[in-house]
């Protein structure tokens, strides 16, 4: 699935499962396999008899106390002000002798006034996203001043991810075909193409990383952060996580109940979901996030979609009906290295745009242009910011990684591409505009060549400290749903909502959302359970 922040807001990426596509929606991936066994199997339905994530012991076993004893040889780094380091954890937990992963750390230390509480590890979510490339280029600078002055504002890229020895699948050509894939297939020899494109990025994976791909778990990652918190010198962890971050937080939370300390999980997850229900939940946050979007479209005299005043279900098929011209006549959009505007393209470029509401207007004048002018620059750009696509052709290991995580993490949502032919008709109701494409794009887990060690489970971290679980009523990519789930799960989960569109609440604007929050953050106090805010 997709969670992460959008492009045009490059704070925080979360994902989603389909790493070969895009965007979809296998978002998650739970696991529990370090701390107790989930029973509940790739199908099941919320509601059913779960294992809850259970807490590790609370000494640091033997074996763990040279990573838990190391120092970091700090130096300088980036923009005046930040630091860098190299921090080892065991690649594999079950078995620490066995050898080490090295991951990328930062830190801006606490500039005062005032009494430093401690380090605040942040995370952007993704999987896959750069926790210290957020540092660096908006956590450090971007939160409020109050917080920076009294935190030392860390990160540390998850294992697997941009520093922290990256997962490489395909290489920049490799990935412009790999984005291009028809994700609607027509007929078989269109299905037998995307089935090839996504065993083709998973066998580029395999062959890239074939021991690091069992060990990228999310688990893995939260055993790192507490690690880094004790290296740090903190006898709790603080964190923000946004997206996927929200799950690696509660994670941690699960594992180490009694070390959370003031934790802000924004855009939720749900762990107790799995994958197919997750996608095609996810599936439906597009809907309304797009529904959204086109009740304003259809108040505006540019909307490319429709007169002023066209119902939003009609901009919709409007929409759809132009991602089928797509499909047989793609647009020029002027590319150095002559890519066309695909179906799959525009989608994504759509979708993209989906995750903060401040890139409608970029989003009207690119599908203008694309429609009236045949022009399909505009739809790219946003499509190659999702993807992280830079202007050499280069791309970031965001898709490798997410695809790496959220695969492990679950099991895969679908078996066959017959089953997803069966469920088509479950997301095109989720989502007339984008449900068939989504509902293909969650396939990519079902070639991966590692077995997933994950299972969908509850977190309820008892014992912690209270938790800000924050949801966005009109979240695409972490449908609403899901924050009153985590919440409702975490024994000491604090729901606080807000009333908007876009991915995330935090620092998007609400002063009523970032007063709690920072609250939180310099007191201690949590906002009330229930708490609402537009």
């Amino acid at each position: 699935m997709h969670t992460r922040r959008t492009p045009t807001h490059r704070r925080n990426r979360p994902r989603t499962r389909a790493a070969a596509t895009l965007l979809t929606a296998a978002l998650l991936g739970t696991a529990c396999s370090a701390a107790g066994g989930a029973s509940t199997s790739a199908g099941a339905e919320p509601g059913a008899a779960q294992a809850t994530l259970a807490a590790l012991p609370t000494a640091t076993p033997a074996a763990l106390a040279p990573y838990y004893g190391q120092r970091l040889r700090w130096r300088d780094c980036g923009a005046p002000g930040f630091q860098c380091a190299t921090m080892k954890a065991p690649l594999d937990y079950a078995k620490p002798d066995t050898g080490d992963i090295r991951l990328a750390v930062a830190r801006k230390k606490a500039t005062g006034p005032g009494k430093r509480i401690g380090s605040l590890l942040v995370n952007p979510g993704g999987p896959g996203g750069s926790a210290v490339g957020y540092l660096q280029q908006y956590a450090g600078i971007g939160y409020p001043a109050e917080v920076r002055a009294r935190y030392d504002m860390v990160a540390v890229d998850p294992r697997g991810v941009a520093r922290s020895e990256p997962v490489e699948c395909l290489d920049g050509r490799e990935m412009d075909a790999y984005t291009q894939t028809d994700t609607t297939p027509d007929d078989a020899g269109e299905q037998d193409e995307l089935v090839g494109a996504y065993k083709k990025f998973a066998e580029g994976c395999g062959a890239n990383a074939p021991k690091l791909l069992r060990h990228v778990s999310t688990v893995e990652a939260a055993r790192d952060m507490d690690v880094l918190r004790a290296i740090l010198g903190d006898s709790r962890l603080n964190y923000v996580g946004a997206s996927y971050g929200t799950f690696l937080g509660a994670t941690y939370a699960g594992l180490f109940p009694k070390r959370a300390g003031r934790l802000v999980l924004d855009g939720a997850m749900d762990p107790a979901l799995p994958a197919r229900r997750l996608n095609l939940e996810q599936t439906a946050g597009f809907e309304t996030a797009f529904q959204s979007f086109a009740k304003d479209c259809a108040r505006r005299t540019d909307c490319p979609l429709g007169a002023k005043g066209t119902p939003p279900a009609t901009i919709g098929k409007n929409l759809k009906s132009f991602f089928t011209r797509l499909d047989s006549r793609p647009v020029p959009t002027g590319d150095a290295d002559g890519r066309k505007l695909t179906e799959s393209l525009a989608t994504t470029g759509v979708i993209a745009a989906m995750y903060d509401e401040g890139a409608w207007q970029q989003l009207r004048e690119s599908l203008a242009s694309a429609m009236k002018e045949k022009d399909g620059a505009g739809l790219l750009i946003l499509s190659d910011s999702y993807y992280e696509r830079e202007a050499d052709g280069g791309y970031s290991n965001l898709m490798s990684a997410n695809a790496a995580v959220n695969c492990l993490d679950l099991p895969a949502a679908f078996s066959t591409p017959d089953e997803v032919r069966e469920a088509l008709p479950s997301f095109e109701k989720a989502s007339p505009v984008f449900g068939e494409g989504l509902a293909w794009s969650s396939l990519n887990c079902t070639y991966w060549p590692v077995a997933p060690t994950g299972e969908p489970h509850r977190i309820e971290a008892a014992g912690a400290a209270p938790v800000v679980v924050v949801g966005t009523t009109r979240d695409p990519a972490t449908p609403y749903p899901w924050a009153k789930a985590l919440a409702a799960q975490l024994s000491s989960g604090h729901l606080l909502t807000y009333d908007g569109d876009g991915h995330t609440a935090y620092g998007r604007g609400s002063a009523c959302i970032d007063t709690a929050i920072n609250t939180y953050l310099l007191r201690g106090t949590p906002p009330k359970n229930g708490k609402r805010c537009a």
